[in-house]
């Protein structure tokens, strides 16, 4: 799902582990804490780099009210335009989420 961003990121709420009601507090809280959990320095593993970038992404999104607004607005455009297609996108990106 494009963010707005000039790169295709993943869900932010959806790697945040947030529902798209979440509140500041709630936005900066769930990025401590997956921040915390992939930064390098703390997680060997090797997929620990590109979670973490995922999760910066994701919270710049958020905590920025311009481009959250404009990520939620292209998510309903999204899907109102092709909604099967979008709600596959978006259960897609939670399963992997979920799983990963």
């Amino acid at each position: 799902m494009n963010s707005g961003n000039s790169t295709n990121t993943k869900d932010p709420y959806v790697v945040l582990g947030l529902a798209s009601t979440a509140s500041p507090d709630d936005i900066k809280k769930a990025f401590r804490l997956k921040a915390s959990e992939f930064h390098p320095d703390k997680n060997a593993s090797a997929l620990a780099p590109g979670k973490f970038r995922e999760v910066r992404q994701a919270y710049e999104i958020l905590s920025d009210p311009v481009a959250r607004a404009a990520f939620d607005e292209n998510r309903r455009r999204n899907l109102l335009d092709s909604p099967l297609e979008t709600a596959s996108e978006i259960w897609t990106n939670y399963v992997s989420g979920v799983l990963i």
